[in-house]
């Protein structure tokens, strides 16, 4: 767990802000695979050699921002504490109406819902969606997705709630199925295209969110069990299965990178048809890429690696732990398509420190702000 003071500074960086020749050097070095790959490789250097300014010659450039500012957003489940607590003296933001005003004040533009309610204690009662879209509106916030449940017989009320709250994707947490099967996500990908065709109607993306046993394999072949279930692997990830067998005007992903990262430590191995341990190395950046725009929206959460936890990463304020962020959004190109919300399970300080959240909040915000791009003018 981290406390409300910002990490410490390594190699001259600012304490909690991007150690900025640190990322650019990752991100040079991951170069050649991502070349190797047919996707573009963008200038990583410094905006003097990178525009060849100095030498009276050479391409002009501009810096603009990697993620616009309208695309940065945050998923309320980092600030749950703040939101459900009641009125305190802590002098810390609680419920929708001051948490929404300090997170515009960071400089956050849009938010991911992860529940409607509050403390009762704040207005007597519970708070309602036309109250929310109300303190959004007040606040200069545009409510980009929720996560709720996804399910065929309440669907049309979720849609009300998110059409009330002016979203443009209504989404999930969770996968749509926890299953290893293919006839499992067969039918879900059945569900998934009607119910994503029923949000499409009404003006809106459905989206799923993944975590890292999204991106485990399959088991699709070789000997079956007891239940007449496969037991190896041909090698096809579960969510990338899911790729394939749903409509791309219908159905969206919301991509944990985070989450991605972790399935990138953990799920490497499988067994094939014929018995034999297998290695293949999940790529979240590819994965994307190849259908950037099937991903609206993005979870920017951070990690610090730490092959002593099951995970391989330890969540962290986002720009200061070993995720490659500059890589990541400059690599899949859509600038102004792409959402960012930040995440972060763990920023919940407790009683102990009520301001952390938030405080991880703002560290997140700025260090979202300083990931640039050089274009040429």
């Amino acid at each position: 767990m981290h406390n409300r003071t910002s990490p410490e500074p390594t190699s001259g960086a600012q304490p909690g802000r991007l150690n900025r020749r640190s990322l650019l050097a990752a991100s040079a070095g991951a170069a050649a695979a991502i070349g190797a790959a047919g996707l573009p490789v963008l200038a990583t250097g410094t905006p003097a050699l990178a525009s060849g300014k100095g030498k009276g010659k050479g391409p002009k450039f501009r810096v603009e921002p990697l993620i616009p500012g309208k695309n940065r957003g945050i998923i309320l489940y980092s600030v749950r504490d703040r939101i459900s607590a009641a009125p305190d003296d802590s002098g810390v933001p609680y419920g929708f109406e001051r948490v929404l005003a300090r997170l515009a004040e960071i400089g956050y533009k849009e938010i991911e819902f992860a529940g409607y309610n509050q403390s009762t204690e704040i207005l007597g009662r519970q708070i309602t969606p036309t109250e929310i879209r109300k303190i959004l509106d007040d606040n200069g916030l545009v409510a980009n997705g929720t996560h709720t449940q996804i399910r065929a017989d309440t669907f049309q009320q979720q849609l009300d709630i998110a059409e009330e709250l002016g979203m443009k994707n209504i989404g999930t947490g969770s996968d749509p199925t926890s299953s290893a099967y293919k006839a499992d996500w067969d039918a879900a990908a059945d569900t998934w295209n009607e119910l994503g065709r029923q949000a499409r109607a009404r003006g809106m993306r459905l989206y799923t969110h993944n975590h890292d046993v999204a991106y485990s394999f399959l088991l699709d072949s070789g000997p079956t069990d007891e239940l007449g279930r496969p037991t190896r692997s041909s090698g096809v990830r579960r969510l990338e299965y899911f790729f394939g067998r749903t409509d791309p005007r219908y159905v969206f992903f919301e991509l944990d990178i985070y989450w991605a990262y972790v399935a990138r430590y953990k799920h490497q191995k499988y067994v094939d048809a014929a018995g034999r341990e297998k290695t293949d190395l999940f790529d979240p950046i590819l994965t994307v890429a190849e259908r950037t725009t099937r991903f609206p929206l993005f979870h920017a959460k951070d990690g610090n690696k730490n092959t002593a936890v099951p995970n391989g990463y330890e969540m962290t304020p986002l720009g200061t732990g070993d995720i490659n962020f500059q890589q990541f959004f400059q690599t899949i190109g859509e600038r102004d398509f792409h959402h960012a919300n930040w995440e972060q399970d763990t920023a919940p300080g407790g009683l102990a420190n009520a301001a952390q959240s938030l405080d991880f909040a703002a560290v997140s915000y700025q260090n979202m702000s300083e990931l640039t791009i050089y274009t040429k003018c």
